[in-house]
């Protein structure tokens, strides 16, 4: 568990903490806030249930490898993230969220560095061009950790008409 620093006008404490499977409901909300906001990216519709896919979020509360983490201000879930590959040489921030209450304080910044202190060694780190949040989020976040972060465009795999993923690398 670690705290980040206060921010005006947002409960305290401000913490992040490893999810369990305790955390699986709050999770699953947060999922799907978090779905919807990248339906406007990458452009997706719910299930017929209203659900979105969620085999990432499974993953992470029940795999090896993978790990789920939990924002929180003071009782109140502030976001999450998902990181696999923890098992490997290289590290995935494969999803990553903040509630819209809690952004442009500066929380996101504060809670990817954070996380990625959590686990150090080489992290990978995808994002796409038309989210105009993450592009300035992961190259700050980058440039705080490693000053030689490298950001290369890839094609995503099985999406061969999707605009290529953003990928920033970087050692912690």
């Amino acid at each position: 568990m670690a705290e980040l620093a206060d921010r005006a006008d947002l409960p305290t404490p401000i913490l992040i903490r490893r999810a369990t499977e305790a955390d699986r409901p709050v999770l699953e909300r947060l999922w799907l806030l978090f779905r919807h906001d990248m339906s406007a990216v990458t452009p997706t519709l719910p299930n017929p249930d209203g659900s979105f896919r969620s085999e990432r979020l499974e993953a992470a509360l029940s795999e090896s490898g993978w790990q789920a983490w939990l924002l929180t201000f003071g009782e109140r879930p502030g976001g999450f993230a998902i990181i696999r590959g923890l098992d490997q040489p290289v590290r995935v921030l494969n999803s990553f969220f903040v509630v819209a209450g809690a952004r442009g304080h500066g929380v996101g910044f504060d809670f990817a560095r954070a996380l990625l202190g959590e686990h150090p060694g080489r992290w990978d780190i995808a994002y796409q061009d038309e989210n105009p949040a993450a592009v300035r989020l992961w190259p700050a976040v980058a440039a705080s950790l490693d000053a030689s972060y490298t950001v290369e465009r890839r094609a995503v795999p099985g999406v061969p008409d999707a605009s290529p993923d953003v990928w920033v690398s970087l050692t912690v």
